[in-house]
């Protein structure tokens, strides 16, 4: 892939940008140093042996690099790759079209794997192992399996709930990656490898300002550097302080922790309405306007990794830390009742 500077001129949309923004080698893939020595070993004994590497399983929140990742395998291997999702493969029958169709050596990248539907998974199964799919013609006491062998691959599984993987399924992987969030210094790196991709000059104190906001995660890092871009050719000439990106962000209402609408909305939902919690979560959604579903797994995630909210059996419930951020004061603990007066009151 050409990492020249992308021209400003040229109008690449959004989705030629994203590509452009992705490292395409493990030497480039800055962050989770744990998980690139542990895949480099991998992949440089595959190629010592001259065979195809284990299978791979990516897990982690989204936007962590899990398709960055897979696209680097392919690449590190010379190996064709092909891109799939979970919820794209509801039948067995879906499943046995892409493996009888791929290559020898090719990668074949499964995003939300966890997704698949059962019949699939248990095709899959024989698939990873034996490198063989069976299919099935006829019904009942009639039906006959047909096997099919299929050349020798590298399944890449993503996803973001690993513990809805069955277990047989996460077992034919023969290597595991846990994906975390990203240090600050990290992210400084890649923000700064992507400015200088979309031809940008970005000083180190932009780049920390960029990378403050952005919730540990690559994705969002890369988002609001073109926010920051719109905003500087715009307004500034193109030209990237400290101050612009800040003016930027704040007009995008990401907050210097990285809170956004949303998290902000959250917190004041809880804290103003009702007190601090503890509160139903399906109340909170509502408060808020939006789906349960969007405040627990958008959200929640973060403000409890900030320690601004906790889960409890009773409800969600503000700490003192967020109500700090809001301007607001924290309640005072009401007081622990004390022991048991036996004989009574004098």
């Amino acid at each position: 892939m050409d990492s020249s500077p992308l021209d400003p001129h040229r109008g690449a949309d959004e989705s030629d940008v994203e590509a452009q923004l992705r490292p395409t080698r493990l030497s480039d893939f800055r962050g989770q140093s744990r998980v690139s020595d542990q895949l480099g070993l991998v992949l440089a004994a595959a190629r010592f042996r001259g065979s195809t590497p284990d299978h791979v399983l990516l897990s982690g929140p989204p936007g962590l690099g899990k398709t960055t990742l897979a696209m680097i395998i392919a690449a590190e291997m010379s190996a064709p790759l092909r891109i799939s999702s979970g919820p794209a493969i509801q039948h067995a029958g879906d499943l046995a079209a892409i493996l009888s169709s791929l290559t020898e050596s090719e990668v074949l990248f499964l995003d939300e794997i966890h997704r698949m539907s059962r019949p699939a998974e248990e095709m899959l199964y024989l698939a990873m192992e034996d490198f063989r799919v069976d299919i099935v013609v006829g019904k009942g006491p009639g039906a006959t399996a047909i096997p099919i062998e299929i050349p020798q691959f590298t399944l890449v599984g993503a996803t973001t709930r690993a513990g809805l993987l069955p277990g047989p399924l996460r077992d034919r992987f023969g290597f595991t990656a846990q994906l975390e969030f990203y240090q600050a210094i990290d992210l400084e790196h890649i923000v700064q490898r992507s400015a200088g991709v979309l031809g940008l000059q970005l000083d180190a104190d932009s780049a920390a300002e960029i990378a403050s906001r952005s919730r540990g995660t690559p994705r969002i890092v890369n988002r609001l550097l073109r926010r920051v871009r719109d905003l500087a050719q715009v307004h500034h000439q193109g030209r990237i302080t400290r101050d612009i990106a800040a003016q930027a962000l704040d007009l995008y209402e990401v907050d210097p922790l990285g809170l956004d609408r949303l998290d902000r909305g959250v917190l004041d939902a809880l804290c103003r309405r009702f007190g601090g919690g503890p509160v139903g979560l399906s109340t909170l959604a509502i408060s808020v306007g939006e789906e349960t579903e969007t405040v627990e797994e958008v959200a929640e995630p973060f403000l409890v990794r900030l320690g601004f909210l906790m889960r409890t059996p009773r409800g969600r419930v503000a700490t003192p830390q967020a109500w700090r951020h809001l301007g607001l004061t924290p309640p005072k603990p009401a007081p622990e009742p004390g022991p048991p007066d036996l004989f009574g009151a004098p």
